[in-house]
């Protein structure tokens, strides 16, 4: 008996060992940091200019310092270290998105990509910078219901201030209104209703309220707060490593204690948190998750496009923790094609998964919406928007949909 005790022990001290092991050797695999260096050669490049990388890396910065590249002989180098395994995606710039990389002929060139899997070396060239072409000038294209409503809004919660839109629906300055009218309030808005404005084509939010108004569907005043250089902290609840200070209670505040009280003293609008919308994309959806998340006695409705969850993992315990506050509505979208063209499936999988949580911990009322030909970009939000809108303003259901390519 003795004898099959200290069998059965080293049995079971054995495996733990093996267990232990693999863990050492997996946690390596999982850790393991790596080197890429771009070489690139260049078109029309002086050497008074400077070079630069923006990718999922960086934030996107297209005039990071950190990211410049050196000249050596005829190459243009960039060493960056301490990559992790994975998919990266950059573009070339010359300081900003009016100096990007374009083949030949002028057009935009797809994002470069690479999948780490070791030190490795991507050599490449750039034939043309979008600056060499001549563009037609960019038009406004906000309708008369836009207005800036001010130029530097000042924000004591973040110490820095911001260009605010206002769009009031149609009817809204007739004489003898005096309804009052839900408010939505939008991140990026600076993408929202001007092409001018945009730097990547806008979400024609107001030219979209306008028709499905007049097509009978309720109005709604919306507010366009901009995303300054601050963005990624502004959106981002937590801090990391990476990109720093997360600033996204601070930026609530401004919203739920300076901006809504200013928009509801000078506007008529109805002020209960089941008449109160946010929405957002990218890390604009995350913080509008976040806020309904924090504050639902203010924002009883969120439409979250896109998020970047993958940078607040911390929101899938927050759910869990604090979701059954949440009652209103929550419109999620994620297109198949962001997780397919970034080689992170998780972009898709996480959206899944916390709307999924939310409707376990929760009251809300839910619509998911997976596009198998969505982007991460603003054509794909502005495709869907009128959606969301219809929905999110009317008597909603829990939804799951899967548009049709």
């Amino acid at each position: 008996m003795k004898q099959k005790n200290t069998h059965t022990a080293w049995h079971i001290h054995g495996t733990l060992f093996v267990i232990w092991l693999m863990c050492i050797f997996c946690s390596q695999i999982s850790f393991a940091q790596y080197s890429l260096r771009l070489e690139m050669s260049a078109a029309g490049y002086k050497e008074t200019d400077s070079i630069f990388v923006a990718g999922n890396f960086n934030g996107w910065n297209p005039a990071d310092t950190n990211y410049r590249l050196r000249k050596h002989d005829d190459l243009y180098i960039l060493h960056i270290k301490n990559l992790s395994a994975g998919n990266y995606q950059f573009k070339t710039t010359r300081g900003s998105w009016d100096l990007v990389e374009v083949d030949a002929y002028g057009k935009d060139v797809s994002n470069r990509e690479i999948n780490l899997v070791s030190d490795s070396v991507y050599r490449y060239s750039v034939a043309a910078w979008k600056i060499d072409f001549a563009t037609a000038p960019k038009t406004h294209t906000a309708s008369a219901q836009v207005s800036l409503l001010d130029s530097n809004f000042f924000s004591p919660q973040l110490y820095r201030s911001k260009r605010i839109w206002i769009y009031l629906p149609e009817g809204y300055n007739k004489a003898k209104n005096k309804k009052r009218y839900p408010v939505m309030y939008m991140q990026d808005g600076q993408n929202l209703f001007d092409e001018q404005l945009s730097g990547f084509g806008e979400w024609g939010v107001d030219e979209c309220i306008d028709s499905l108004v007049r097509n009978g569907k309720p109005p709604c005043i919306v507010v366009g707060i901009e995303a300054g250089p601050k963005r990624i902290n502004e959106y981002k609840p937590y801090e990391d490593a990476e990109y720093g200070a997360g600033e996204g209670d601070l930026y609530i505040d401004f919203l739920v204690n300076t901006l809504k009280p200013y928009i509801d003293k000078h506007y008529r609008t109805l002020k209960s948190s089941e008449h109160t919308y946010i929405a957002g994309s990218s890390l604009g959806g995350l913080i509008s998750y976040y806020a309904i998340l924090k504050r639902p006695d203010v924002f009883g409705n969120a439409g979250v496009f896109s998020p970047s969850f993958w940078i607040a993992p911390q929101l899938s315990s927050l759910t869990d923790s604090i979701g059954d506050k949440v009652s209103g509505k929550v419109f999620f979208y994620m297109g198949e094609k962001e997780g397919r063209e970034s080689g992170w499936e998780r972009f898709l999988n996480d959206t899944k998964q916390m709307a999924e949580e939310l409707a376990t911990h929760s009251h809300a009322v839910i619509y998911t919406l997976i596009d198998p030909e969505g982007s991460h970009n603003e054509k794909a939000w502005r495709k869907w928007f009128a959606e969301y809108y219809t929905w999110i303003m009317s008597d909603g259901f829990n939804q799951v949909m899967r548009a049709a390519p």
